[in-house]
């Protein structure tokens, strides 16, 4: 690395203890290093710092390699198309990655595929969860088929069992133990379910249950493209901002330029001079902030589609207005109650609500079984014969303590429950909606107004720099004319940003974002 000090024309004389000042200046400052689009080069440039009078070119030569001694690298210029030093040290090499270019409706389809956003992920789990759910609870009205195959050695005792033989025969005794003995057995074994009215009700409620886990997901898909969507709006408005302060560290630099002629053509002051230095300084710093905030958003936008962190982003979208169809509240409000895949995910929970009361009322009611089976038995394999029983059995409930009651009470407020979240939630898809059609409204307004703003800053701009050249001013009016050119492009951004954000959260209102992306 190369180590320069470059020194500027004394008008009064050799000064050496200025000399030795700026030389110590100098080594605590260190080596200089130069930006180009690609990276860091070993060019070196000259400090930027009021130069210090000597006689001549001086060239400084570096310390020992490893020698630490308080040198810092100072931060280069930047320029309007170089990057700014975000640091004091600055790796000569980086890692480079494949830049993926990416759109919004791109970036929301990668974070809806299977392997995208988490939240995706979790609600597919969910339906299949919901799904064996509900085959437990058709599995309870189906037949029960089992098999079983037996071979026992056993002995018994009849007394035992009350057993007892009598034979009025002199001297014939009833035995009370008998066995050894072998016993085999081979049979299927066949119930069903003929009526239970509790057991069809809860296997509809399960049905309905998996069912709002359907619509569950497809909300969650909603709320999944609406965060993608804001955060490469973000990142769109982060891209803007670097653009804009990249064009005002642009025009800094030419308002810099001109007070420093204006001050050698004997027509402006120093003040001037440093005005503008102050002015290109605050845009520089500005920079900084606004690219590392747009370094920020594309890591929220990674995050939220579900790739790689170490990834690097290109926005192919543009923060525009584009316009959308008139859109009344009725209308809206209209394709807000089909569409809402939440509201219809809260219309299918309170259908399994009411079906899961239906089956705690319906409990009392008897229950019909049919059971049968068919086998062979015998004290052997070769001496077993085939038979069988079959027959309904009828279950009345007479008593239970109160449980019955107990969960039907239960079930029945749960029903209340989810009727009250069903007419709130359809008040609050109102509100939404009427909330989104005022912002978008309030935020076309906003954007009109903004570029009105922007085309009359520049003209003022451009109009205060002629007066300058001309002489009919000072540069406090180019410098107010900057400030105030730099503040409506904020306004320009900020007001493309809220107009975007406006038509999502229109078409989150209204269950459909995608069909309302710029």
């Amino acid at each position: 690395m190369n180590y320069q000090f470059t020194s500027g024309r004394n008008t009064q004389g050799k000064i050496p203890a200025l000399l030795r000042l700026c030389m110590s200046l100098t080594l605590a400052l260190g080596p200089t290093t130069s930006w180009s689009q690609g990276g860091v080069t070993n060019k070196t440039e000259e400090l930027i710092m009021p130069r210090c009078g000597t006689t001549g070119d001086e060239n400084y030569s570096p310390p020992r390699e490893g020698y630490r001694g308080g040198l810092s690298e100072p931060t280069p210029k930047a320029t309007a198309s170089t990057p700014p030093q975000r640091g004091f040290l600055q790796e000569r090499e980086s890692p480079t990655h494949a830049t993926l270019p990416l759109s919004l409706k791109q970036a929301i389809d990668l974070a809806l595929a299977p392997q995208g956003n988490v939240r995706v992920q979790l609600a597919e789990e969910l339906i299949r969860q919901a799904q064996a759910r509900s085959a437990q609870a058709r599995a309870a009205l189906l037949p029960n088929l089992d098999s079983s195959v037996s071979l026992q050695n056993q002995t018994r005792n009849l007394a035992a069992f009350g057993i007892r033989i009598a034979i009025p025969l002199p001297g014939f005794v009833s035995p009370e133990f008998v066995g050894p003995f072998n016993t085999f057995d081979a049979r299927a074994t066949l119930s069903q379910s003929i009526f239970d009215l509790s057991l069809i009700r809860r296997f509809q409620a399960s049905r309905a249950g998996l069912q709002s886990t359907r619509m569950e997901k497809e909300s969650t898909d909603d709320q999944v493209a609406n965060q993608v969507a804001r955060a490469y709006l973000t990142g769109l408005r982060a891209e803007a901002k670097v653009e804009a302060n990249r064009a005002n560290v642009t025009l800094g630099e030419t308002l810099l330029k001109l007070a420093q002629d204006q001050k050698a053509a004997g027509a402006g002051t120093g003040i001037e001079v440093i005005r503008a230095q102050v002015q290109l300084a605050n845009e520089r710093q500005r920079l900084l902030v606004d690219e590392n905030e747009r370094r920020e958003a594309h890591l929220q936008l990674l995050r939220a589609i579900g790739l790689k962190l170490g990834g690097e982003l290109q926005l192919t979208d543009k923060l525009m207005s584009i316009p959308m169809e008139p859109m009344t509240l009725e209308r809206a409000l209209s394709e807000a109650l089909q569409s809402r895949s939440d509201f219809k995910a809260q219309q299918q929970r309170e259908q399994s609500a009411r079906l899961n009361y239906g089956a705690a009322k319906w409990e009392k009611l008897p229950s019909v079984l049919g059971f049968g089976d068919y086998g062979s038995i015998g004290s052997g394999v070769e001496r077993a014969i085939p038979t069988r029983t079959y027959g309904v059995s009828v279950r009345v409930p007479v008593f239970d303590g109160g449980r019955r009651e107990a969960r039907r009470s239960e079930s029945l407020s749960q029903f209340r429950q989810e009727q009250i979240k069903t007419k709130d939630l359809r008040e609050q898809i109102e509100l939404e909606i009427r909330l989104g059609l005022d912002r978008l409204a309030s935020a076309e307004q906003q954007v009109k107004v903004a570029e009105e703003g922007l085309e009359l800053a520049q003209g003022e701009l451009a109009q205060a720099q002629r007066r300058y050249q001309s002489g009919l001013t000072t540069g406090i009016e180019v410098t107010d004319a900057q400030a105030r050119l730099e503040r409506a492009r904020d306004n320009q951004i900020a007001a493309l940003f809220n107009y975007n954000l406006a038509r999502i959260d229109l078409g989150q209102a209204m269950g459909n974002v995608r069909r309302l992306l710029p």
